[in-house]
């Protein structure tokens, strides 16, 4: 049985990976109308995707009936539909982060969260099949009490939340010392597309350390570096018994066999095989450590962990627990901003424990 969900912002970048993930999964979701203000661009999505838009929020629900509403726009607008979707009991599912400094999350703790209102954020980076992987063998218990982790992922707020992912953290207080490092690069694709020319521009490496006490984060990051054919994206995570490191696994058994693994994924359609083209899972030695929940979609690492956070709304939307709620969301964005400071002062910077931690 498919859940039914709305776009307020159809016609942005990110609105289309719920275009693209609901026409994969007919079985599992149904768009239930777009709100796009603009009459031409409405138009033009109406043509593209074979889906009605509408250019007010007041005039899709005049028409539609969705079980939660995606807000996939910026700024003040999407606060401004946050408020309005509470006072109507809707349930919501906004990007990250949910506002842009301490003052707006602060207030949308007060007025929204401690009010009841069913808010969820669409933060997709820990369920990414690598990462959903990686936090398996952490629950395991193979590795050990973890200790430690680098996150060389994605920036500030999205780096914070796989940093307390992997170690475990939830609301602790934390000590951030960080740094930049300048150079050049030669430029690589961004979001607009593949380079243009070959060129050498500026490069700025952000670094941070954040100390929990008993457990470290480290947070490494080049604007694009995600994008880039010339950096690699890295991820490691130090236990007690052994690590991960991108995709190697190290571990030490109490029998004193040394173990070392990888972490493999498996695709259908390889060689000779007839089933379609998706990815059925990870391995790791002879244990299945991820398993696709959406196949035969075919859908990449990115639109799999979005499509995650929308199954996972509509079990919440009807009553089930939250995935990610503003509370944790806060904290990321909050770790976020308490980083940047710190690299871009030089100083070392203390954390505090917020108004969203204090309730939990």
């Amino acid at each position: 049985m498919s859940v039914t969900f709305s776009i307020i912002g159809g016609a942005g970048f990110r609105a289309q990976y719920y275009l693209r993930i609901a026409r994969s999964l007919p079985d599992r979701f149904r768009i239930g109308g777009l709100v796009v203000r603009d009459r031409a661009k409405g138009k033009a999505m109406e043509a593209a995707w074979g889906v009605q838009t509408y250019r007010s929020l007041e005039e899709l629900l005049r028409n539609e009936d969705p079980d939660f509403v995606v807000v996939s726009v910026s700024g003040q607008a999407s606060l401004d539909y946050l408020y309005r979707l509470a006072s109507l009991g809707l349930p919501a599912l906004t990007e990250t982060p949910p506002a842009s400094g301490l003052e707006e999350l602060e207030q949308l703790h007060k007025e929204l969260t401690r009010h009841g209102a069913w808010i969820q954020v669409a933060e997709q980076y820990p369920y990414h099949p690598v990462q959903e992987a990686r936090l398996s063998l952490i629950r395991s218990g193979r590795l050990g009490r973890i200790t430690e982790t680098t996150v060389s992922v994605s920036h500030l707020y999205h780096g914070a939340g796989l940093i307390r992912k992997m170690l475990g953290i939830g609301f602790e207080e934390t000590t951030i010392r960080g740094m930049r490092f300048a150079s050049s690069w030669v430029g690589g694709p961004t979001r607009s597309g593949p380079p243009a020319e070959d060129k050498l521009i500026p490069l700025q490496r952000d670094l941070a350390w954040l100390d929990f006490g008993d457990r470290l984060g480290i947070y490494d990051f080049t604007k694009d570096q995600h994008r880039s054919w010339t950096r690699s994206n890295h991820l490691s995570v130090r236990g007690e018994r052994g690590e991960i490191f991108d995709n190697r696994v190290l571990i030490q058994q109490d029998n004193l066999v040394p173990l070392q693994m990888e972490l493999r994924r498996i695709n259908k359609g390889e060689q000779e095989n007839a089933e379609g083209y998706y990815l059925q899972g990870i391995i790791c030695g002879e244990q299945w450590v991820y398993d696709n929940p959406f196949t035969p979609a075919r859908l990449y690492d990115d639109e799999i962990a979005i499509a995650t956070c929308l199954d996972q709304m509509a079990s919440y939307s009807a009553g089930g627990p939250g995935f990610y709620g503003l509370e944790q969301a806060s904290q990321d964005a909050y770790l976020g901003l308490m980083i940047d400071k710190a690299i871009q002062t030089g100083e070392t910077v203390r954390t505090e424990r917020m108004c969203w931690a204090e309730d939990r």
